[in-house]
């Protein structure tokens, strides 16, 4: 046998980029059984002990005419003051559509898009939704960056929102 094709397994195997650091969220939306549905506004934010919010993702009605979407994001109270307020939307990689009811994976790469670089510390990851004619509920996944390994907080809402994982790779 060659010896050349033996080799190039193994030559693809150590060239291949490792798994980057982030974070991996996985958020349910209840379905809900009310008179009036509408899909909840969502506002995804990471806040350091003591320091300033960051916003990861904000889901919200971008395609209603004259930006009337964006009237309704000061509903996501704690993230409107904590943050919201200071942006101007969209947001590019950040501004996304409501979303269905059902399982939603989101993930942020360290050094990348709205995640960035991060300060090594203990941090928050905050989920809030609102949603018209209904109501408001905030989870809280706290975390340690840098990890020394994969770990994983878990939080599950009671109304507005069903389980949510933060999953934090190293």
């Amino acid at each position: 046998m060659r010896s050349d094709l033996l080799a190039a397994p193994i030559l693809l195997f150590a060239t291949s980029p490792a798994l980057a650091a982030g974070l991996d969220v996985s958020l349910t939306i209840p379905t809900l059984k009310v008179a009036e549905y509408h899909r909840p506004y969502i506002a995804i934010w990471i806040e350091p002990e003591g320091g300033e919010a960051k916003t990861l993702a904000v889901w919200y009605d971008t395609k209603l005419a004259d930006k009337e979407g964006e009237k309704w994001l000061r509903d996501i109270r704690t993230w409107w003051r904590k943050s919201g307020r200071t942006l101007s939307f969209p947001v590019d990689g950040v501004t996304g559509a409501t979303r269905a009811p059902g399982t939603h994976k989101i993930s942020f790469t360290a050094g990348k898009g709205p995640l960035g670089n991060l300060a090594p510390g203990k941090y928050e990851l905050l989920i809030e939704a609102s949603r018209e004619v209904g109501g408001r509920e905030i989870l809280r996944l706290p975390f340690q960056w840098p990890p020394k390994g994969v770990a994983t907080a878990k939080a599950a809402g009671t109304t507005e929102l069903g389980a949510a994982t933060l999953t934090v790779k190293p």
